[in-house]
């Protein structure tokens, strides 16, 4: 990687930045342990009258539902966010999800729940994100000079990789001992992290509010159907991280694959963050200056390769160096995708063009998710992992085909 030094590296000298980041990190830790937790609580509740297969399908369809609301609001989000002032679009969904939460850690008091009311909660979390998402995006370049957004960038994704190795390590222990203990330090999470908000001064507003309506969500899509480099660099990750969605099946691989239980579940769910954060830092100090769109289709391919030898892996610490390795991949992706987007996008549309990115992480995260658990009954989860690392490559490939102009992006400006 070519780099050279910015700047005025350090971003957290600017007030607002600091306190979004802080809610920002609260906010995916609360994420990562109710992840965990709800996770690890539908396979166990399933185990006890089904097969691993079955279990594994249960799994997955957490996240069908919660990307199905997701799918029909994130248009409406992303409108709501060019409109509103996004801190407080910010807050109103951070309150319904701590709400969502206390309610699971409720259901986890009774010995044997339902996993209706559980999958359904979840649609809820799904629901709130579809406006969460948009808004939070869209705010984070209002809140530094516009040559340090690469550097933002990258301490914002070590916010979510941060959370995400402590989160699931720190999850796998709570729920080890009570799901509704894991559950109750979520919503404490999520709580803080609205109250951080509350002392960000910085002017929200979208520079030129929009007109609601029907109108400004096409709006949204034309800009990014015409706007080729937005649309490849957001298509690419829908559909290598659909497929290679083996994160998903770590519950199955902890308790069936690897049998490391709880604890050892949490090692694995952290462990691509450990890399991704490795990758992360290195980005934040050292932002890349050229063949941007070549080091995206790079990572990219790490991450496929990288689900591969976990799925054939039968030792731990194989399978904790492959998912690191496909964290630092995901990483570089992630770093090169939301620089781009954001730089290109004016102001006044990122709202909408968040909404359209935030649908399609969505869907190769929860639909990921599904897919894996389809996958897995049909094939067993070492199938399924195995095809969806081999279906990533062959993505990667594909796309750099489809998007040459995407694949030869030098700079990040």
């Amino acid at each position: 990687m070519e780099s050279a030094p910015l700047p005025a590296p350090n971003v957290f000298r600017h007030r607002s930045f600091a306190l979004f980041w802080g809610s920002r990190f609260l906010l995916n830790l609360a994420v990562q342990i109710e992840s965990v937790a709800i996770g690890w609580q539908v396979y166990a509740v399933a185990r006890q009258t089904r097969s691993v297969q079955e279990s594994a399908l249960l799994v997955g369809m957490v996240g069908l539902v919660q990307f199905l609301p997701l799918f029909f609001l994130s248009f409406i989000g992303g409108a709501v966010a060019d409109r509103f002032e996004r801190r407080l679009v910010v807050q109103i969904c951070l309150a319904v999800e701590t709400v969502c939460v206390a309610a699971l850690a409720w259901l986890a008091l009774h010995p044997s729940p339902s996993l209706v009311p559980i999958f359904a909660i979840a649609a809820v979390f799904g629901g709130a994100r579809a406006f969460l998402a948009p808004a939070n995006s869209a705010m984070a370049p209002m809140l530094v000079p516009r040559d340090e957004l690469p550097r933002a960038i990258a301490w914002n994704s070590m916010a979510w990789q941060g959370a995400a190795i402590t989160g699931p390590f720190l999850g796998g222990i709570l729920v080890a001992g009570s799901a509704a203990v894991a559950y109750g330090s979520a919503t404490a999470m999520y709580a803080a992290a609205a109250i951080i908000l509350l002392f960000l001064k910085a002017d929200t507003r979208p520079v030129n509010a929009i007109s609601p309506g029907i109108k400004a969500i096409r709006e949204g899509l034309a800009y990014v159907w015409t706007n080729k480099v937005v649309l490849g660099a957001i298509s690419l990750d829908l559909f290598a991280v659909l497929l290679g969605g083996a994160t998903a099946l770590l519950p199955v691989f902890a308790r069936d694959v690897l049998h490391v239980g709880a604890s050892g579940f949490g090692v694995l769910r952290a462990a691509p963050s450990v890399g991704a954060v490795v990758a992360a830092l290195y980005l934040s100090r050292n932002p890349l200056q050229r063949r941007a769109g070549l080091w995206m289709f790079l990572g990219v391919g790490v991450f496929g390769l990288g689900t591969i030898v976990f799925a054939l892996s039968q030792w731990i610490w194989l399978s904790v160096i492959a998912l690191a390795a496909l964290g630092a991949g995901d990483m570089v992706s992630v770093n090169v995708r939301q620089t781009l987007v954001q730089i290109v996008t004016p102001d006044h549309m990122r709202g909408r063009v968040s909404a359209v990115s935030s649908l399609f992480v969505g869907a190769s995260n929860e639909l990921g998710e599904f897919e894996s658990g389809v996958m897995a009954r049909l094939l067993g989860p070492i199938g399924a992992a195995l095809f969806g690392g081999i279906g990533s490559v062959g993505v990667t490939l594909l796309w750099a085909k489809m998007f040459p102009t995407l694949r030869k992006v030098d700079r990040l400006t």
